[in-house]
């Protein structure tokens, strides 16, 4: 089975409070983009031959690790052991959504398999059992089941479909280094609270209308762009190459900057290029 795990942007991030267990709360809206990782996931049923499922996981990015640390391959062993099936499953991924950049790209992958084995072992689970699924791989997981547009909340359980935006095209900028997201989250525990008061940016995008886009919201820009201020800068140039506005997406180091003219985003992918990899891509309503 071939499959298209796409990656996806934060267009609202407030971090609203912290669990007991460490866990922080979000009120996120997430959409999918057209920017995705290939999967080709094939599976032979061991039935009697094997206590244990057998998986494997090759990548064309040899940065990428392959073993068990691998999203992807957690969320294989995952399903099997809930599934309560025995299986060989291989699972080729060609990457191409940069990780570390705050794009949810493993996230993606993980569900892409959670989905892909559900259906290929006839719907074990629904689609709310698969979320819960998700949610213990990775905060971002759940988004990816349904993966259409969303308000996000809890911690990445809670999700609330948003009506589709009118179309426009994102520049993606990926700079030549990933932020840690356990380091950002840490890095913003240690800042003084924000007295900022919620905008109307987010009611907006929760009704499908896009916001004042200089207004947009991500609260970990506070944690991570002092330590890595070319964040900031790119959001700069992308507003000067015409971007009605820009943000960190998630946990960083990806920026996007939102523009209404493909023709106008086109021009800005061709002036960027020396601040990273860059890709002009646009929002998706439902799962390619």
């Amino acid at each position: 089975m071939r499959v298209l795990a796409p990656a996806k942007v934060n267009l609202h991030l407030r971090i609203t409070g912290c669990r007991a267990d460490g866990y922080h709360l979000l009120d996120s809206v997430m959409v999918p983009v057209s920017l995705c990782d290939e999967l080709e996931i094939t599976m032979e049923n061991l039935a009697e031959r094997a206590r244990e499922p057998r998986i494997r996981v090759t990548c064309d990015d040899p940065a990428l690790p392959t073993d068990d640390t691998n999203l992807a391959y957690k969320a294989a062993a995952l399903f099997c052991q809930e599934a309560g099936v025995e299986a060989e499953i291989s699972i080729a991924l060609r990457k191409r959504i940069p990780f570390g950049a705050g794009l949810g790209g493993g996230s993606s992958d993980a569900a892409a398999v959670l989905k892909s084995l559900n259906q290929m072992f006839g719907q074990r689970f629904s689609e709310q059992q698969l979320c819960a699924l998700a949610v213990r791989l990775g905060a971002d997981v759940p988004f990816f089941i349904p993966c259409q547009p969303a308000r996000v909340e809890g911690i990445g359980e809670i999700l609330t479909p948003v009506p589709p935006l009118p179309a426009r095209w994102l520049v993606i900028v990926v700079p030549p280094f990933g932020v840690s997201t356990p380091w950002a989250y840490r890095r913003f525990d240690e800042l003084p609270a924000s007295t900022e008061v919620v905008s109307a940016d987010l009611q907006q995008l929760l009704h499908g209308h896009w916001p004042p886009l200089s207004c947009l919201i991500n609260d970990l820009e506070r944690a991570v762009v002092p330590t890595h201020p070319t964040i900031q800068a790119i959001k700069e140039r992308l507003v000067q190459a015409g971007a009605d506005g820009a943000l960190m997406s998630g946990s960083g180091s990806s920026v996007f900057g939102i523009f209404s003219r493909e023709e106008q985003a086109a021009q800005a992918v061709s002036t960027l290029r020396e601040h990273g990899s860059i890709f002009l891509v646009n929002l998706l309503a439902e799962a390619p």
